[in-house]
């Protein structure tokens, strides 16, 4: 359990007393400096404590510096100058690890290279700050050479926020690898040999003896574990130094130095071994979450693979060699996978099938062109047959990917495949069926071309003798071969009527035979389509004559110019009219109406011309209305009815409507009466 932030902001402040004054009075007497003054643990101070709190820790840490300075001996003067820089510099530490960052514990993270970085800038910056002030204070005091005392300062502070911020740091959170006696070992060579490696003074690159224990813990141990060995090791170093022991405690003697040269190469070494252990200590948390996640990640590809039981996924090294079998392949080939593995996927195709597919590919017939030609997307799904264990050929759908690695080289391939014969087969079957289907329609449609033509001849040989026969019909009514008796008169127009129903036929026969070989030749005249409707209006009117019917007209006050047919469009009403008259019972009623309406919403752009034909009549059954305008098709009642027809009228009309761009609808019940409603556009 973590501490209350200020509990740990108050003993942080207590230690940075202690440690700092400690950190002064250990540095050499005649020295110009304040040895590794723990200027880590200032900036650790303020990333502990809340944002709002940070200028009056400055202005806390500005006077333990100060105060633990002068208590050390240094002059006022220096102590101000050199506080002042500690301020400044944790200051600046602080701002660059928190930049632009949110942290949800109060503490940067040093976790990522992202966070390596920003945790080197900002010891750099630290590093600076104090070699700079450092400086500018021995300038104005005079206190020692300028860049004696940078140079002592820089380095100095500079190991100090390398080897202190991680303690306060969001570090990796992975346990330790070794096992619990690689970890005694550890900490025993570490303990053991530090204090025997600093104790002579007269072999100084002994010290870097260690350095190889703080990496063997960097990578083997916890973040934490490893930064605590370093601590131990730089304890044990500056302890040992601040005595007199050690390769770095006689330099300034020997070698005719500054007293400040003994912490100049402490402090590197405090750095080297901080620059080493921290990248490693990182680099070996990325490296176990990147493994967790690659395993995490292959064992749910594993999961997918080995639970897609109804595909095939098939895996090869870049020789072919198989590398993997799920157990969807297991149950679509016939084999185990122990059967499989290792040998080469040439055991899975004939050489039939190879052939077959290079002839389809358009190239070589060999296996390795095939494989070649049939990687990548563009040939997804591709029909390939696979060679069971029991010799049986099976079709596959399948598509073929090439595994590459970073630099792009093949290092294997992936197969997935599914099982499609039955599929295919079906196929072939639906495609016979069809082409089946479509021979029968091309030979009904021949037949119905020469039933077609067969009408058209027939009709014509029979017009020419009906004419005859109407002619001497006519000529014997008129009394031109004789008198007729009444029964004889009456017999007559029997026959009379009964050839000019045929006649009538026959020239609706004609009309069809037109339409079906040269299409409806259509004259263009420019005419007013009220006369039209005027005169289809009363070519039927005798047919009502005589019947208690209620037929009427309803014609525009302007006129309704249109360019077409003039005979055939006359014809088209006659059709509708009569149709209506021959169909509405007596005492019923027929309505013909013309009309012009403008664009809307179910109206066209430019309008449209509307021909209704109303009755109230027997009506048509909704299941035959589909059919009504079939050739020779007539209604259920009509026939029930005998009411006679040819069943020709209605798709003769529709064929001149639609040819002169129009549609003609139909709405009607049983017993209600029917609505033909003709659609035409507007001649502009």
């Amino acid at each position: 359990m973590r501490l209350d932030p200020a509990l740990r902001v108050g003993g942080l402040l207590v230690a940075l007393v202690a440690s700092g004054f400690l950190a002064v009075h250990a540095a050499p007497d005649d020295g110009h400096v304040i040895g590794i003054w723990p200027v880590g643990v200032a900036s650790a101070v303020l990333i502990e404590a809340r944002r709002r709190w940070a200028p009056v820790l400055l202005a806390v840490v500005l006077g333990v510096a100060v105060g633990t300075i002068w208590l050390g001996g240094r002059p006022g003067d220096v102590a101000v100058g050199y506080g002042v820089g500690i301020t400044l510099e944790t200051a600046v530490v602080l701002a660059v690890l928190t930049r632009g960052r949110a942290r949800s514990d109060g503490r940067p993270r040093l976790v990522s290279d992202a966070d390596l970085g920003r945790y080197f800038a900002a010891c750099a910056a630290a590093g600076g700050v104090a070699a700079t002030t450092g400086a500018l204070t021995s300038w104005v005091t005079g206190f020692g050479r300028p860049e004696a005392v940078a140079l002592a300062l820089g380095t100095a502070h500079l190991a100090s926020q390398l080897t202190l911020l991680p303690f306060f740091m969001r570090l990796p959170r992975h346990g330790s690898v070794g096992g619990p006696l690689e970890r005694v070992a550890q900490w025993s060579a570490i303990l053991v040999i530090t204090p025997l490696v600093f104790y002579p003074q007269d072999l100084p690159s002994m010290a870097f003896m260690v350095v190889p224990l703080l990496a063997w813990g960097a990578l083997r141990i916890r973040p934490l574990e490893a930064l605590a060995q370093m601590a131990a090791l730089l304890f044990f170093a500056i302890l040992m130094t601040t005595y007199g022991r050690g390769p770095f405690a006689a330099v300034p003697e020997v070698f005719a130095l500054s007293p400040d040269a003994r912490g100049v190469l402490l402090a590197a070494f405090a750095s080297t071994c901080a620059l080493i252990v921290v990248p490693l200590m990182i680099r070996v948390g990325q490296h176990i979450v990147t493994s967790r996640e690659a395993r995490s990640e292959r064992d749910k590809v594993r999961s997918i693979v080995d639970g897609a039981t109804g595909i095939a996924i098939i895996g090869a090294d870049p020789q072919g060699l198989l590398t993997l079998v799920n157990p969807g392949a297991e149950r679509l080939l016939g084999y185990r996978a122990e059967e499989l593995l290792g040998r080469s996927t040439r055991v899975l195709h004939t050489m039939r099938s190879v052939v077959e597919k290079a002839d389809e590919l358009g190239t070589a017939r060999d296996f390795d062109s095939v494989v070649r030609e049939i990687v990548g997307a563009e040939h997804a799904g591709t029909h390939m047959r696979f060679l069971r264990k029991d010799g049986v050929e099976r079709m596959h759908s399948m598509t073929l990917t090439r595994i590459v690695d970073e630099r792009g080289d093949a290092i294997g391939y992936v197969s997935t495949s599914e099982d499609v014969t039955d599929q295919v087969e079906a196929q072939d079957r639906l495609h016979d069926a069809l082409q089946a289907e479509r021979d029968a329609v091309d030979r009904l449609r021949e037949v119905d071309r020469a039933k077609d033509a067969f009408v058209s001849s027939v009709s014509h040989e029979l017009r020419t003798p009906i004419t005859s026969i109407l002619g001497y019909l006519e000529l014997l009514g008129d009394g031109s071969y004789g008198a007729l008796e009444p029964a004889q008169a009456r017999a007559l127009q029997r026959v009379s009527d009964n050839s000019d129903r045929l006649l009538g036929l026959i020239d609706e026969l004609l009309t069809l035979s037109r339409l079906s070989e040269d299409g409806l030749a259509l004259s263009s005249r420019a005419f007013d389509l009220r006369e039209v409707v005027q005169q289809g209006y009363d070519v039927v009117a005798p047919a009502w004559a005589h019947r208690r019917l209620d037929v009427s007209l309803d014609l525009p006050a302007e006129p309704v110019p249109f360019v077409g047919d003039r005979e055939m469009l006359e014809r088209a009403v006659v059709n509708l009219v009569g149709n209506a008259v021959k169909f509405t019972p007596e005492g019923g009623s027929v309505s013909v109406d013309l009309g012009v309406v403008d664009a809307g919403p179910d109206v066209p752009e430019g309008g449209e011309i509307r021909i209704d034909v109303r009755d109230t009549g027997m009506g048509i059954p909704q299941q035959e209305i589909q059919q009504l305008f079939s050739r020779f098709f007539r209604s259920s009642i009509a026939q029930q009815r005998a009411i006679p027809g040819s069943g020709l009228g209605l798709s003769i009309t529709r064929a001149i409507v639609e040819k002169h761009g129009g549609v003609i609808d139909v709405e009607s019940a049983v017993d209600h009466g029917t609505l033909f409603r003709v659609r035409m556009p507007v001649c502009a």
